[in-house]
């Protein structure tokens, strides 16, 4: 399912790059919601019997969430080719209820939101709410703790 609207490259607000890069486009975002999209394809690395394994879910699900926060460390000056200027992981996942894994070839569209967020001296911790969906289906959906740091060049 895409959806008409602009769609933004994620290589502007994630540091994630292939084979690791589990996001396509933001569809839309602000400071404490994002939608975006992630369509399977066989060079996936999380890829098994043709479906999306659990893995890759959280995965592709954490780096949505990210995106919310990671927007704020991007400026006008990144170049996504060479700058490393976050780092960041899933430092817990809350809860999680996978309702079913997605094929190879089918689109994934995530919608995350900020429940909570504390900012310290160059990093933030936030705990974000997730929703999966394959064709309006929702097959997944979470509360993660996300720790992102800004490195020193």
């Amino acid at each position: 399912m895409t959806t008409e609207s602009i769609k933004i490259p994620i290589h502007e607000f994630l540091p994630h790059r292939e084979p690791m890069l589990m996001v396509d486009y933001i569809v839309e975002i602000s400071q404490g919601h994002v939608i975006c999209e992630y369509t399977i394809e066989s060079d996936c690395v999380f890829l098994a019997d043709n479906a999306l394994q659990e893995v890759g879910l959280i995965e592709h699900m954490a780096q949505t969430c990210s995106s919310i926060v990671g927007q704020n460390y991007y400026t006008a000056d990144y170049d996504p080719e060479i700058d490393e200027r976050v780092i960041g992981f899933i430092s817990a996942i809350k809860s999680i209820s996978i309702a079913c894994l997605p094929d190879k070839g089918e689109c994934i569209r995530t919608t995350a939101s900020l429940v909570s967020q504390f900012e310290g001296v160059g990093y933030t911790i936030c705990t974000m709410s997730v929703i999966a969906e394959v064709q309006g289906n929702k097959i997944a959906e979470a509360e993660i703790n996300l720790f992102l740091q800004e490195r020193e060049f």
